[in-house]
C-alpha cells in the first residue's frame, strides 16, 4: 500500500501530471485499487494518493512509487509504503 501526501500549494502539479499518472498506473498491471485522498469539508480537494498494489517485493513497490509521474514531478511531501493484507471484507481470502 502506498500513501502519498501532496506538498501544500501543489494542485497545479497534480492536474498537469494526472494523465501521465493514470497512464503509468494502468500500464504497470499491478494496481488493485487507487484514488486520491481528499480534504474534509463541503468542497473536497485532492490532498494525496492511496494505491494498493500487488508486487513481488519491497524493491518493486519502491520502484513503482519512485517512477510514478506524480513523484517524478515533485508532487509529494511524504510517501509511505507498507505491506498490507485484507483481513475482513470482500477481499478477504476465502
Amino acid at each position: 500500500m502506498i500513501l502519498a501526501e501532496d506538498k501544500p500549494g501543489s494542485p497545479a502539479i497534480r492536474m498537469d501530471n494526472r494523465p501521465a499518472h493514470l497512464d503509468y498506473a494502468a500500464a504497470q498491471g499491478c494496481v488493485k485499487l487507487a484514488g486520491p485522498l481528499l480534504t474534509e469539508g463541503g468542497d473536497p480537494k485532492p490532498r494525496g494518493s492511496m494505491l494498493i498494489i500487488e508486487v513481488a517485493d519491497r524493491a518493486a513497490a519502491d520502484s513503482f512509487a519512485a517512477n510514478d509521474p506524480y513523484a517524478r514531478a515533485g508532487l509529494f511531501a511524504k510517501v509511505s509504503i507498507s505491506s498490507w493484507t485484507p483481513a475482513l471484507g470482500d477481499w478477504t481470502p476465502q
